[in-house]
């Protein structure tokens, strides 16, 4: 679904926050575009959190929802094994994007942006939590969890609720959402792009393993 000012605020205003009500209508990016690797490469409205080398060989993209049980299985399970293999060895680039599914997962990425501000590795700190504690955000209590968590990563309630009030930042992701849907054709999460090349659903690190060493070793 594409996030819109009306669905934000009804999802989020009946646990919290209701000066969400005073959101302006998205800016929404209308240019048709073609697919093409430098259409993946290059971020769009927000800066790129991404982990590993800049000039690495290979770099993974994930499209990912905060709500989404796949990915969340994925950020346990698989994720790390790729981290401790060939992230944190310097072989390849890990690109992480948000592709919200639902307001509720836009507020999740909203709440990560504002945490981590510039810092990929505390970005990618606040997302693998969230997604740990997805069942309890995402079922129940919304906003107070959220609330929760930022405060817990150093912010403050104010802060938590001038974050999920921020329109601009809203805007940014609801563009980079419709550039990905229109141009990349993401239609579900997680997908992946390894270098360039799409791939949907949930892998297995074996899998990953194997397009990863083909293309180090070419």
């Amino acid at each position: 679904m594409m996030i819109t000012r009306r669905a934000f605020t009804a999802a989020l205003s009946l646990t919290g926050f209701a000066a969400l009500a005073g959101f302006s209508p998205l800016r929404l990016v209308t240019d048709a575009m073609a697919q093409s690797a430098a259409d993946i490469a290059k971020p769009q409205s927000l800066p790129d959190m991404a982990l590993g080398p800049a000039n690495a060989s290979v770099t993974i993209t994930e499209y990912a929802s905060m709500t989404c049980p796949h990915c969340a299985a994925f950020a346990e399970k698989v994720f790390p094994k790729i981290k401790s293999e060939f992230i944190d060895s310097g072989k390849i680039r890990y690109v992480f994007r948000e592709f919200p599914l639902d307001i509720k997962a836009a507020a999740g990425s909203m709440l990560a942006r504002c945490i981590a501000k510039d810092d990929a590795p505390k970005y990618f700190a606040v997302i693998d939590l969230l997604f740990k504690q997805q069942n309890d955000w995402v079922a129940k209590n919304t906003t107070e969890t959220l609330a929760r968590i930022g405060k817990q990563a150093g912010l403050t309630q104010t802060q938590v609720e001038d974050c999920l009030k921020d329109q601009a930042l809203l805007d940014k992701i609801a563009a980079d959402q419709k550039f990905a849907a229109e141009v990349l054709k993401v239609q579900s999460t997680p997908t992946f792009f390894i270098n360039g090349e799409m791939i949907k659903g949930e892998q297995s690190f074996e899998e990953f393993s194997k397009r990863i060493n083909s293309l180090l070793k070419s």
